[in-house]
C-alpha cells in the first residue's frame, strides 16, 4: 500500500507540473484565459472557482480521453451484454450467487450506457460540457448511482463467498428471495445517496477539465464538506471494509483447511484425502473466490486514485488538485466496468462452459464436468472440514 501511494504521489506531480508548464497562449488560447472561461454561458454559475487559476488544457487530452473512451465503451458494453445473455439464458448458470454477477453487469452496462456518449461528444466539440446544467447533474447522479451499485454489489459477491467457504453450513444460505432482498438493496443504497444534492445536501458540479460533472468536493462549506465525507465513508471505506474483512477469512479459511488435510493425509500416508468429487468442487470453490479477490483488487486499485483526490479536495491541499489530477482518476474509475465481465465471469468456471457451447469462435477451452451447485460446494466444505 505504501509503494503504491507513493507511485499515485510521483503521478499526481507529474500531471501537475504538466498542467502549469504550458501556458495558454500555447494552445491558441488568449494570454490569461482559464479553463473555466471556455464554458458555455448556462454553465458559468456551476463552475467551481477554484478552476480558475489554471489555464487550458492541450487539446490533445479532449480527444485522447475521446478516443480511449470509445475503446473502453465499446468493450464494456459489448462484455457485460454478453455475461448478461449467458448468465439469463444458460439453466446452469442461473443460481442464487451468479444474480449477483448478473446485477453487477447490468450496473455496469449502465454506468457505460450514460456516461461515455456525452463525455465523447464533449471530448470532440470543443472539451466542455455542452448539456446545460439540468443534464450535468443527471450525469452525475447516475454515475453516482450505478458506481455505488456496483460496489454494493462487490461487497455482497464477497459476503456470498465468506457464508460458503468459511461458514459452510453453518452459514444462511443463499437462495433467490435473499438474493433478491441484497440486489434491491443495494439499488436502494446507490438511489438513496445519489439524491440529496437535488435537496441541497452536497451539489453536482463540473470537474476537471470541465467535459463531465460529479459531486462537489471542493466548497468547503458545512453541507457540502459534511455530504463529500460520508460518501467516503460509507460508499468508499464501509463497502471496502466488508470486502477486507470477508476476503480475509476466505484466505485464511482456505489454507487452515489444507493445511488440517495436508497433515491428516500425512499421519495415513496418503496423498490427498479427498475423492475426485471433492477435489473438483473444492478446486471450483477456491478458483471462483480467487478470482472475485482479483476482480475486487483491481476496484480498489482503479477507485483509491479518485477517493483520494476526493478526500485532498475536502480536507487537504487544493492546489495540487488541477484538472488532469482531478479528471483522470475520475474517468479511470468509470472504467472499472470494464473489466467486471472479463475478470469475474470469463474466468468463471461454468460461465466459460456456456461461452464455449453458445460462441466457440471466441477460442475458449474448458473441460465439461458434472455442474457443481452452491448447496453442494458448501456440503463439500462442511464435510470436508
Amino acid at each position: 500500500m505504501a509503494a503504491y501511494t507513493e507511485a499515485w504521489n510521483a503521478s499526481e506531480e507529474i500531471l501537475v507540473r504538466m498542467a502549469r508548464a504550458v501556458p495558454s497562449v500555447a494552445w491558441g488560447y488568449p494570454a490569461g484565459v482559464s479553463i473555466a472561461d471556455l464554458v458555455p454561458s448556462d454553465m458559468k454559475t456551476m463552475v467551481h472557482s477554484h478552476w480558475n487559476k489554471f489555464p487550458p488544457v492541450n487539446p490533445m487530452w479532449h480527444y485522447l480521453l475521446g478516443m480511449v473512451y470509445i475503446i473502453l465503451g465499446t468493450v464494456s458494453i459489448a462484455g457485460n451484454s454478453l455475461v448478461i445473455s449467458l448468465f439469463t439464458k444458460t439453466k446452469e448458470l442461473r443460481t442464487p450467487a451468479n444474480m449477483f454477477v448478473v446485477n453487477l453487469a447490468f450496473s455496469d452496462l449502465c454506468m457505460m450506457i450514460t456516461q461515455f456518449p456525452m463525455f465523447v461528444y464533449n471530448c470532440f466539440n470543443g472539451g466542455m460540457w455542452l448539456f446545460g446544467p439540468f443534464l450535468c447533474e443527471l450525469y452525475a447522479a447516475t454515475g453516482a448511482v450505478f458506481g455505488l451499485c456496483s460496489i454494493c454489489t462487490l461487497a455482497c459477491i464477497a459476503f456470498d463467498r465468506y457464508n460458503l467457504i468459511v461458514k459452510g453450513m453453518s452459514g444462511p444460505k443463499m437462495t433467490s428471495k435473499r438474493a433478491t432482498i441484497l440486489i434491491a438493496f443495494c439499488w436502494a443504497y446507490a438511489i438513496g445517496w445519489s439524491l440529496p444534492p437535488f435537496f441541497g445536501w452536497g451539489r453536482y458540479i463540473p470537474e476537471g477539465i470541465l467535459d463531465s460533472c460529479s459531486f462537489d468536493y471542493l466548497t468547503r462549506d458545512s453541507s457540502t464538506k459534511s455530504f463529500g465525507l460520508c460518501l467516503f465513508f460509507f460508499d468508499y471505506v464501509t463497502p471496502l471494509s466488508i470486502i477486507v474483512f470477508a476476503y480475509f477469512h476466505i484466505v485464511r479459511a482456505i489454507f487452515e483447511h489444507e493445511k488440517i488435510l495436508r497433515e491428516q493425509a500425512k499421519k495415513m500416508n496418503v496423498t490427498s484425502l479427498r475423492s475426485n468429487a471433492d477435489q473438483n468442487a473444492q478446486s471450483a470453490e477456491i478458483r471462483i473466490a480467487k478470482v472475485a479477490l482479483i476482480n475486487i483488487s483491481l476496484w480498489v486499485a482503479m477507485w483509491t486514485p479518485y477517493a483520494t483526490i476526493v478526500l485532498q479536495g475536502l480536507l487537504g491541499n487544493q492546489e495540487n488538485i488541477t484538472p488532469l489530477v482531478s479528471i483522470l482518476p475520475a474517468l479511470i474509475a468509470k472504467s472499472a466496468s470494464i473489466y467486471n465481465p472479463v475478470i469475474y465471469a470469463i474466468s468463471h468456471p461454468r460461465y466459460r462452459v456456456a461461452l464455449q457451447q453458445k460462441l466457440p469462435w471466441f477460442c475458449i477451452h474448458e473441460e465439461e464436468k458434472k455442474p457443481i451447485s452452491d448447496t453442494d460446494s458448501a456440503k463439500t466444505e462442511a464435510s470436508s472440514s
